[in-house]
């Protein structure tokens, strides 16, 4: 189990504006929890020690938020001057993590429902032998707010291959990976995307994924909002529902 997370919560939030102008996306709230607390607390409750959150967009609203958490501990990375992109932010910190694997945390998914630990179920897959990056993934058919035709083929052993254009593909990265630091050390860029190293490691086969349990909620838009309210209501009104989110 990696003791530190890359929570990515500096992003402009454009897809639910004019909501975003005036509240960033991580601290939209479904159920009276914000996405944020909602990362944050999946973290403590696995034992993770550290997060580190990344800030640009209405920072002083998620510092605001952040004050006072104590578990997992939480270091404030600030991109305030220029937003770095999630590859960037990760390069920025990467003293922070030792050299040690850590995950990496989107704010705009959660999932509900679920009757197994979800980041366990993904560290024990993780295995940096033959792994670089692992993912958490979700069913492209069954969640919430999935408008696109899925990330990934999954082979029996967890391997990962990117979807082809026009492909389906039967998962979508849920949103949380566990990834190794050396493949940031010798980038020279100060703003880059992750998701390419994601494909890359698929060309290499060394991208694998484990299928989360539970229902995934991903909140990318104002109408997904109003969809995943309706299932958190859902799941906390059903019969024996067990109050594991995140």
């Amino acid at each position: 189990m990696p003791d530190a997370a890359m929570v990515f919560a500096a992003g402009l939030g454009s897809r639910m504006r004019p909501l975003t102008d005036v509240s960033p996306k991580p601290l939209v709230a479904i159920g009276g929890v914000t996405l944020l607390d909602r990362a944050l607390d999946v973290f403590a409750a696995a034992g993770v020690a550290t997060a580190i959150v990344n800030v640009h967009h209405l920072a002083d609203q998620i510092e605001r938020r952040l004050a006072g958490r104590e578990h997992p501990r939480i270091i404030v990375s600030d991109e305030r001057a220029l937003l770095l992109d999630q590859g960037g932010g990760i390069k920025k910190v990467l003293a922070e993590f030792g050299g040690r694997p850590f995950f990496v945390c989107n704010t705009d998914a959660f999932w509900i429902g679920a009757r197994d630990d979800n980041l366990r179920r993904l560290a024990a897959l993780w295995d940096p032998e033959i792994m670089d990056i692992a993912l958490l993934l979700a069913p492209r058919l069954g969640g919430v707010g999935v408008d696109w035709d899925g990330d990934f083929h999954r082979a029996a052993d967890g391997g990962l291959t990117k979807r082809a254009a026009g492909e389906t593909a039967d998962y979508v990265y849920a949103g949380i990976g566990i990834v190794k630091p050396q493949l940031f050390e010798r980038v020279e860029q100060e703003v880059f995307p992750l998701a390419p190293y994601f494909f890359r490691a698929a060309e290499q086969k060394r991208l694998f994924g484990v299928a989360l349990d539970g229902k995934w909620l991903h909140v990318g838009t104002m109408a997904a909002i109003e969809e995943a309210e309706r299932a958190v209501a859902a799941e906390q009104n059903r019969p024996g529902a067990i109050d594991d989110e995140g």
